[in-house]
């Protein structure tokens, strides 16, 4: 499907990355919502929660999946 070095991934490898990238934001999530947290910690979980959107838009749109709405998710660029 997607290729890397030469090296090709499975739709089941993007997929147990794409679930691996949803566990880690929402821990991120809660994390950010649990504790109040300095100014450096605070702006590492923003930051980890941000990259981890664009992992998963990312993803989704690598093995053709549609949005909640039936769309199908747009060019990660855009």
């Amino acid at each position: 499907m997607s290729t890397t070095n030469g090296q090709t991934r499975s739709e089941e490898e993007l997929r147990d990355m794409l679930h691996e990238a949803e566990e880690r934001k929402q821990l991120w999530e809660e994390h950010f919502k649990s504790a109040k947290m300095d100014r450096k910690s605070n702006a590492e979980a923003i930051r980890n929660i941000t990259a981890l959107r664009g992992v998963i838009k990312t993803l989704r749109w690598i093995l053709k999946m549609t949005d909640k709405n039936g769309m199908p998710i747009p060019h990660p660029l855009d």
